[in-house]
């Protein structure tokens, strides 16, 4: 088993090169890098648009009554 001195250390996410760096700029970078994407990959999912959406195809049963046929006509 290893021991905490044998284990490595991971390599450093951001290497600041330039030693005049203020923290302010330093702390803009890490933000512009951070709002790119997670370190995973995962994109987010797009939606499906509701005009092809498959509840679109199954038919409703329509209102009994007056105005009933006007209202099956009207989106709910």
């Amino acid at each position: 088993m290893d021991t905490p001195s044998e284990q490595e250390t991971p390599a450093p996410l951001l290497r600041v090169v330039n030693p005049d760096a203020t923290p302010e700029e330093v702390a803009a970078l890490v933000a512009v890098f951070s709002a790119l994407g997670s370190a995973d990959g995962e994109a987010p999912r797009p939606t499906r648009p509701s005009w092809n959406h498959p509840a679109r195809g199954v038919r409703r049963t329509h209102r009994n009554g007056t105005g009933g046929w006007r209202a099956s006509g009207l989106p709910r």
